[in-house]
């Protein structure tokens, strides 16, 4: 079975790409990944059968073999500094709650301020 990396993958229209060692690129469908795997992700290698699609080569059972290095967990923050950070958020987000049982929202400022430090958090945390 000819082996490769995924190009890229689009969890949200079902497909991809994946590069195959000797160059070729192949479409990946969805319907081609193993039941109840999550989606591959970009530079994740695999090994697959080819089929003659409509337009060109097709994957076909696709194993994914090894999950690539995530760049963010390299670069994730270490579990102390996040600890503190994390007691910030909550002493935020307690100060949010307060607000809001007096029946007060927050500023669009500060409501913005929040959410933006709450996405980073969990991106953080999500690596």
């Amino acid at each position: 079975m000819p082996t490769g990396k995924v190009r890229f993958y689009d969890d949200e229209k079902g497909f991809g790409f994946i590069s195959t060692d000797d160059g070729q690129d192949v479409f990946l469908h969805a319907t081609a990944l193993p039941a109840g795997s999550s989606a591959p992700k970009q530079g994740q290698r695999v090994e697959f059968g080819i089929a003659d699609g409509k337009r060109g080569p097709q994957a076909l059972s696709v194993r994914l073999l090894e999950a690539p290095v995530s760049l963010a967990k390299r670069s994730r923050k270490p579990a102390d500094d996040m600890a503190i950070i994390i007691e910030d958020v909550v002493k935020m987000l307690d100060d949010v709650g307060t607000d809001l049982r007096r029946g007060r929202y927050p500023s669009a400022g500060h409501s913005k301020k929040v959410a933006a430090v709450l996405r980073k958090v969990a991106d953080e945390l999500d690596a």
